[in-house]
């Protein structure tokens, strides 16, 4: 809980200390007049529900502190929610998760279900009455990953509202790369590595003769659509997830590259309507339609 406070008090000071790049954002409306503005729209987000140790009192703490989404779990569960990447305990979300997902409601931070199982992700369906995110996920029908969202669950956005922000985290991205890494992550474990340390999983490849498989825009464009066509143009965004880790597709290298994607969708045939929801319109919706 510390952590998380001390991470809000730091957007804080950096929008504080760059007042002509930062503009600190709580709502859409907020979100739309700094980006109007020239600047960089700063909003908050808990990234996993550890950080309310089981407390419907500190989720309402962070609500208060500006914070406006939840990703419910991270790498491992929590007492109350599966993760994608973890062993499964509670068959989705507990009674309390239940609980946890209609406060979110109530008070107006968006559930995210990013790093959260299948189960999980249709439990929190379920309970929601505002639309959802998945901040960083992308299809799983493209790139066979437990981080990724099948098909069932992206037809069911439509009813939500919500929306699904495709990344481009390469094993996500990949068939092959996903392969590759799979097979990582079972030599890091029987190394006793952590493979979800990217320190680690930088420690264990170095001097390592492998060639990681080749991932470029073109996959992360067969994504975008393969999501536009389950869930539909209303419910997609991008969620590139640059600082969680060691590599990007080719030609997506870092956010100077957005226009190169955005010019490859218009040329198979986007619209510039399709693309402005794409960019960010969508999410803002769901942002608006969250706010108290």
């Amino acid at each position: 809980m510390t952590a998380v406070l001390e991470q809000v008090e730091l957007v804080r000071e950096l929008c504080a200390a760059y007042p002509d790049l930062l503009g600190f954002a709580e709502t859409a409306d907020e979100a739309v007049a700094v980006f109007e503005s020239g600047r960089l729209a700063s909003l908050l987000g808990a990234e996993g529900g550890h950080s309310i140790n089981s407390s419907l009192g500190v989720l309402r703490a962070l609500r208060r502190a500006g914070v406006r989404y939840m990703t419910l779990t991270h790498n491992e569960n929590t007492p109350w929610a599966d993760s994608a990447t973890d062993v499964a305990e509670h068959g989705g979300l507990t009674a309390f998760g239940v609980e946890v997902v209609r406060e979110m409601n109530r008070i107006g931070m968006i559930v995210d279900l990013s790093h959260v199982a299948e189960s999980t992700m249709n439990a929190a369906l379920d309970v929601s009455e505002r639309p959802v995110l998945f901040t960083h996920s992308s299809c799983r029908a493209v790139a066979d990953h437990p981080r990724n969202v099948p098909d069932a669950v992206l037809a069911r956005l439509a009813a939500n509202g919500g929306v699904c922000m495709v990344t481009f985290v390469p094993a996500f991205v990949s068939q092959a790369y996903a392969e590759w890494d799979a097979r990582l992550k079972d030599e890091m474990d029987a190394a006793g590595k952590r493979h979800n340390d990217l320190e680690a999983r930088e420690e264990f490849l170095a001097g390592r003769e492998t060639e990681t498989p080749r991932v470029t825009l073109d996959d992360v464009v067969t994504h975008l659509e393969h999501a536009r066509e389950v869930a539909g143009i209303d419910h997609i965004g991008l969620g590139g997830d640059y600082d969680g880790v060691r590599e990007q597709p080719e030609g997506l290298e870092d956010v100077s590259t957005y226009p190169a994607l955005i010019g490859a969708l218009l040329e198979r045939g986007w619209s510039e309507d399709d693309c402005a929801k794409l960019a960010g319109a969508n999410a803002l919706r769901v942002l608006r339609a969250n706010d108290d």
